[in-house]
Parts: structure tokens; C-alpha cells; sequence
């Protein structure tokens, strides 16, 4: 069964996106399991650039005729990028495949790596947002997350963002250990002033492998319990609502037409290659919808494109029943919910009328007029187990 197309149904042509991952950054905080990585020595970005020119014009030779929506800069930390880098990856990206007009090209920052003549060098490049690893606004936060800059140093960042892009945003970690319901609303309503269109707001998980959930293991770090964790969650989507920068995804929010559209690709399970250490993509080939994955580790990946010209490690070509649980998964995180029809489409087999009858009169899920289905707002919440009992 092929997927439906055109122009009725928009989110079904989710667009194509490039995401560079970026794997160095000047340290490692205690709470992330993102594959990242610090070095001492310099970082050889000559030598690095040439390798992801190479594992770009490998992937676009895979994926012949796409138009660019969208391009991240993840990482690790993008912003320690030199800008001539900056400028070198866009380059490549604009010879593998056609850009589209008003293209989306967001880089992440540090506030420990914003300087103003290096943004307005990343501009000069092509980028046109920036996305800030803020995490909290009190400095006591800062030193128990393990992040290098003050508050201070955050709000100069976030001013310095927003002389030089149009669209800019920043992430705060809540449900912090003795984080109150008060100290968090003083602190998203401050962070809201500064804002101009988005917030990205997580909730602090404690991850295998990480320092701090070595921390909990030992009794050293108690993050809220799970109904503090839901007040705070309550909380914030109150806050939020009531100041115009609604929830488009479950840790996402913006004004309306200021969402991610790179983050909507994600979520609207379009399609999008993943370049650099570590990075994940999904193209549509003749073989299907592939998942592809990279060598993590940085110096191998780069031996890895200089020897075989990139750094793929897996291709695996997903079964209707993994692309259509994917999309469950994805689609249901956003505001705007999931078309049942394509779900039909990629999974083989359509969604059981009456487990969604049953979730819609638990109020865990709506139904529109069109046909479409969304997680309410309490659903949202658990939408693990929303997700579990449609796919069934």
C-alpha cells in the first residue's frame, strides 16, 4: 500500500529536512546522554568539514530530487563552531540538493560560546534561527545542572540572539529537585518576557549512564515525584496558555507560525537526513522507508567517511508495522494530532474504531470533524500508554 499524497492533506508531505550533528562541546553536563563529546586539543574543523561535505553528497546521491524545508545544526554544541564551518556545511547542503525559498536553518547555542561578531557570522552564513541551551534562570540551578554560564550570562546570550536573528528560542529544564510550583511560575513567566515566539520546556529525566542518575541511585539527587512532576506539568501548560505561546508539542511552545518547522518535520514523520557522528535519518528510497544511523564516536566517524566516503554503520528498511507505530508515536505528540488515513496507509491496517471510541470517552484523546485525532490535555500527559492501547 503506498502513502496518499497532495494537496488536501498537508502533514502527509511533511517536507524534507537535514539534520548536521555537531558532537563537541566544552563539557559534559550530569543530566545528558546525547552523544556528545569534550576535547581538550582543538577540534580539526578543516578536516571535519571536508567529512561531512563528503557524507552530504553521499546521502544526496541517495535521495536525488528533494527540496531542503528545513536544516538543524544539532549537537553537542553548534555554536563552537567556527562560522567559515557554519557557512562550508550550508554550501554543501545547497550543492547535494535544491534549498527551498525562506528556508528554516536553526543552530544551537551555548551561552558559555554566544559572541556577537560569531552570530552575526553564523547569519552571514544562512542561519536564520537559533535555538539556546538556557536550562534554568537562577545560577544554584545552573551549578546543579553542571552548566558552565551564570544567569546573567544566559539573559546577555538571549539579548544577543535576539539583535542579530528574527526567530530565536531557549530551553529550561523543570521538575528539578526541590523545585516548588511557586519558584517555577516566577521563573517560566520570566523566562516568557524574554521570549519573543518559542520556549522548548522538558522535564528533567534521570538517564541511565548519566552522573546524576548515578546520583538518585545512591539517594544523592531526588527529582520530583510523579504527581509533583504533574503539577508542575499543569503548571506550565496554564502559564503558557494564558501568555499566547500554546503547546504544539508536548514540550514545545510557540505563537501561532512560530513553531520548529524543522521539530513539525520530526513530528509529522516527514523525511530527513541525518549527517555527522551519531546521526539518525529517515529516507524514502526505492527500497522503502529507511532508518540510518552513524558511527557515534566522532574520530571514527570521520577515519569511517575518509575510507568509505561516510559514515552509514545501519540501514534497516522498516516494516509498514514499524513505520506506522512511528508515526503513532510522533504524530500524537503534536497539538494537531495524526490522520488516521495515513496511519492506515503505512501501517497496512487501520486504527480500531473501537479503541479509539473507548480512549475518546476516557478523555484521553479527541476526534475532529475531519477526522483527525489528537492527545487532549489529559492525554497528553500519559501519552505513552495512549499510544500503546491504539497500536495494539
Amino acid at each position: 500500500m503506498t502513502e496518499p499524497t497532495g494537496p488536501d492533506h498537508p502533514t502527509r508531505d511533511a517536507g524534507f529536512g537535514v539534520y548536521v550533528h555537531w558532537p563537541f562541546c566544552a563539557s559534559k553536563c550530569p543530566y545528558c546522554d546525547f552523544n556528545s563529546h569534550v576535547r581538550h586539543a582543538p577540534v580539526d574543523e578543516v578536516r571535519f568539514l571536508k567529512a561531512f561535505r563528503t557524507e552530504i553528497a553521499h546521502v544526496a546521491a541517495r535521495t536525488p530530487g528533494r527540496t531542503v524545508s528545513s536544516i538543524f545544526l544539532g549537537g553537542g554544541t553548534p555554536s563552537l563552531m567556527q562560522p567559515a564551518t557554519v557557512a562550508g556545511l550550508l554550501d554543501a547542503i545547497g550543492q547535494g540538493w535544491s534549498v527551498a525559498p525562506g528556508v528554516e536553518v536553526t543552530l544551537e547555542a551555548n551561552p558559555t560560546s554566544v559572541e556577537a561578531t560569531r552570530f552575526r557570522g553564523y547569519r552571514s552564513a544562512g542561519v536564520n534561527r537559533v535555538s539556546l541551551g538556557v536550562q534554568a534562570m537562577d545560577d544554584a540551578s545552573l551549578r546543579q545542572l553542571g552548566r558552565l554560564h551564570s544567569a546573567a550570562e544566559a539573559m546577555a546570550a538571549v539579548a544577543v540572539a535576539a539583535a542579530h536573528f528574527e526567530r530565536y528560542s531557549f530551553d529550561l529544564i523543570y521538575a528539578r529537585p526541590d523545585q516548588s510550583p511557586a519558584a517555577w511560575r516566577a521563573e517560566l513567566e520570566g523566562a516568557i518576557a524574554r521570549a519573543a515566539e518559542h520556549l522548548s520546556l522538558y522535564q528533567l529525566t534521570i538517564e541511565p549512564g548519566t552522573p546524576f542518575y548515578g546520583l538518585a541511585a545512591a539517594g544523592k539527587l531526588v527529582p520530583p515525584d510523579d504527581d509533583s512532576a504533574r503539577a508542575l506539568y499543569d503548571l506550565t501548560q496554564e502559564i503558557c496558555d494564558r501568555a499566547g505561546l500554546r503547546a504544539y508539542e508536548i514540550s514545545n511552545h510557540a505563537r501561532a507560525g512560530a513553531e520548529s518547522r524543522h521539530n513539525l518535520l520530526y513530528w509529522r514523520y516527514g523525511e530527513y537526513a541525518g549527517i555527522g557522528p551519531g546521526a539518525h535519518g529517515r529516507l524514502v528510497t526505492g527500497d522503502g522507508r529507511l532508518g540510518t544511523v552513524t558511527e557515534r564516536a566522532p574520530e571514527a566517524w570521520l577515519a569511517r567517511v575518509e575510507r568509505d566516503g561516510h559514515g552509514i554503520v545501519e540501514t534497516e528498511t522498516l516494516a509498514p508495522s514499524d513505520q506506522g507505530d512511528e508515526f503513532l508515536m510522533m504524530g500524537l505528540r503534536l497539538r494537531e494530532g495524526i490522520d488516521p488515513d495515513r496511519y492506515a496507509a503505512l501501517k497496512g491496517r487501520a486504527l480500531d474504531p473501537a479503541r479509539i471510541a473507548d480512549l475518546v470517552g476516557d478523555g484521553l484523546i479527541a476526534a475532529s470533524p475531519e477526522g483527525r485525532i489528537a492527545a487532549t490535555p489529559a492525554g497528553a500527559p500519559v501519552l505513552n500508554a495512549v499510544v500503546a492501547a491504539l497500536a495494539a
